[in-house]
């Protein structure tokens, strides 16, 4: 079973950046997919983007590429998300999930992920 803690959201004004945490424990680090999901209030969950922590290939939503970079650090068990140029609509709980199938698909399902964190809080405001 994988353990997933996600952390540092927080308050930013727009045009602003934010880096997300996610640690992971539990199974093999490297053996599963990690992705990010949001959910604003009143909205379904969305996936973000991915990251196949074996080879490091990655998957981007349309509404987020160029605006968001998904790493992995495999010595720490951690996975980050680099959000940039934040906008009021970027305002979210912020998820990390594990997908034990290892390849992130296109389409960022959020069935396809089994283990969630409890979410950080993205706020966007002036």
């Amino acid at each position: 079973d994988v353990q997933l803690q996600a952390s540092g959201g927080g308050w930013v004004q727009p045009g602003g950046s934010l880096r997300l945490s996610c640690a992971a424990s539990g199974v093999g680090f490297g053996n599963y997919a990690i992705g990010w999901f949001r959910q604003a209030p009143g909205k379904e969950r969305e996936g973000v983007s991915c990251i196949n922590l074996s080879d490091g290939s990655t998957v981007y939503a349309d509404f987020v590429k160029g605006l968001v970079t998904i790493s992995r650090d495999n010595a720490k068990n951690m996975v980050y998300l680099q959000i940039n140029s934040l906008k009021p609509d970027d305002a979210a709980v912020y998820y990390c999930a594990s997908d034990p199938d290892l390849y992130c698909s296109d389409n960022l399902s959020v069935g396809d992920f089994t283990s969630w964190g409890q979410g950080t809080q993205v706020t966007v405001s002036s």
